[in-house]
């Protein structure tokens, strides 16, 4: 017996269904707000990620999947989605075709992390990238999808944690002065603080050890007069929009190459890990990857913590409305027939086998889910019919000619 590696898993039904529905939810609204879909592969050149992401982030340091090939190429699976969007976005000069550069991506990502709540080694994660905008307009569009996608799928005790890391010129005036501080106490800091703060102070702000005390204590950014107009009409629109915030001014968010506007959406339903989402702008990412100069903003999101807040409610119902059953050996083709002409109607159908007993089939089709159960025997075969017997309601069995039984079928599932 060979058992799956610890930290992935496989996801089964009826939680499958779930993602299924989450995924479905999302292409609806990215369709609402007018965002293509971007299919980037799980495999990159490893240089892509210490680029964008920052060598100093704990993706980069420790979490990251990245290995030798057999061609000896130095290769990484994903961790995170925007630098791949990016990476296309460049190369294939998507700037370019006139339309608002707005994508999205559904797929799984890789960071060889302790497994907790609602995280996996392997997780499946939902990005949208806005390329091209720099407006406070772009952020609020941006993460009021967000929370409408939240909404539409009845995810409930989300708020966003919202706040501004400034530009290039505030960070570098606050960097200073947060080195001098860092510095002063360093004996405080972690092992892994220690090593970080001479390449990337900020970065202690992050740390899951350092990160309470010094939020409370630490110097605050001061934003430059642009900035700090960007964050305020950020904040106008928003409200705006409905969309219900609160200013954290410790929020800073682990990847290196956000700027201004940072958010997380957290949940209460999830204990202490209670990020949802999270996202932010990187006005210069673009430009450092080898692109033209393009602000953007994201996000992600993350399915396998959304569908934790899911459990609780309606799983979609997947089951087949219609499960036929062949009384006798010779009545199989027919049933086989009848099965297929539901199908052609739009109406879901399934069997079990043909051959078995008939009270097998019918227990089969009680424990399908099926509204009905279609049965052709001897009789029914001899005079073209089926006999319909309802499964989850009382109900009186009918007969009903074959021809017509797509059309009666669909008349009583539409009366439910």
């Amino acid at each position: 017996m060979i058992n799956s590696l610890r930290g992935f898993r496989d996801i089964l039904p009826p939680e499958s269904t779930l993602f299924a529905a989450v995924e479905a939810a999302a292409r609806e609204v990215f369709a609402l707000y007018g965002y293509q879909e971007l299919r980037i592969p799980t495999l990159e050149k490893k240089e892509l990620y210490v680029k964008s992401t920052g060598d100093t982030t704990d993706i980069v340091e420790k979490e990251m999947y990245a290995f030798t090939d057999g061609g000896g190429r130095e290769v990484a699976n994903r961790p995170e989605g925007t630098p791949g969007m990016v990476r296309a976005y460049i190369e294939h000069n998507l700037g370019q075709t006139g339309r608002n550069a707005k994508f999205f991506f559904i797929g799984n990502m890789f960071r060889a992390e302790r497994p907790q709540a609602g995280r996996y080694r392997e997780f499946e994660q939902i990005d949208a990238e806005y390329i091209g905008n720099p407006t406070p307009a772009a952020d609020a569009e941006t993460i009021s999808m967000l929370i409408k996608l939240l909404g539409k799928l009845g995810v409930e005790g989300c708020s966003v944690e919202l706040n501004s890391l400034g530009c290039a010129e505030c960070r570098k005036n606050y960097r200073a002065t947060l080195l001098e501080y860092l510095r002063a106490r360093r004996e405080r800091l972690c092992e892994p603080c220690q090593g970080r703060i001479e390449r990337n102070p900020l970065r202690a702000l992050d740390c899951k050890i350092d990160g309470p005390w010094l939020s409370a204590e630490a110097p605050k950014l001061q934003l430059c007069p642009a900035c700090a107009e960007h964050f305020s009409a950020t904040q106008r629109l928003l409200g705006a929009a409905g969309v219900k915030y609160n200013v954290n001014p410790n929020l800073v968010r682990g990847l290196d190459y956000y700027s201004r506007t940072v958010f997380e959406v957290r949940s209460t339903m999830l204990g202490s890990q209670d990020a949802v989402a999270g996202g932010g702008r990187y006005d210069d990412l673009v430009k450092s990857m080898g692109g033209p100069a393009a602000p953007a903003i994201g996000w992600g999101l993350g399915v396998d913590r959304l569908v934790m807040l899911l459990k609780d409610k309606p799983a979609p119902d997947t089951a087949a409305k219609t499960f036929v059953i062949a009384a006798s050996k010779e009545a199989g083709d027919k049933a086989f027939e009848l099965m297929t002409a539901l199908r052609a109607a739009g109406i879901s159908s399934d069997f079990s086998s043909f051959e078995l007993s008939l009270r097998s089939q019918m227990r089969s089709a009680d424990k399908s889910g099926a509204s009905f159960a279609l049965i052709i025997g001897e009789d029914e075969l001899k005079a073209g019919t089926a006999a319909v017997k309802p499964l989850k309601e009382p109900g009186e069995q009918v007969i009903v000619p074959l021809q017509e039984a797509p059309a009666r079928i669909k008349a009583l599932l539409e009366k439910k």
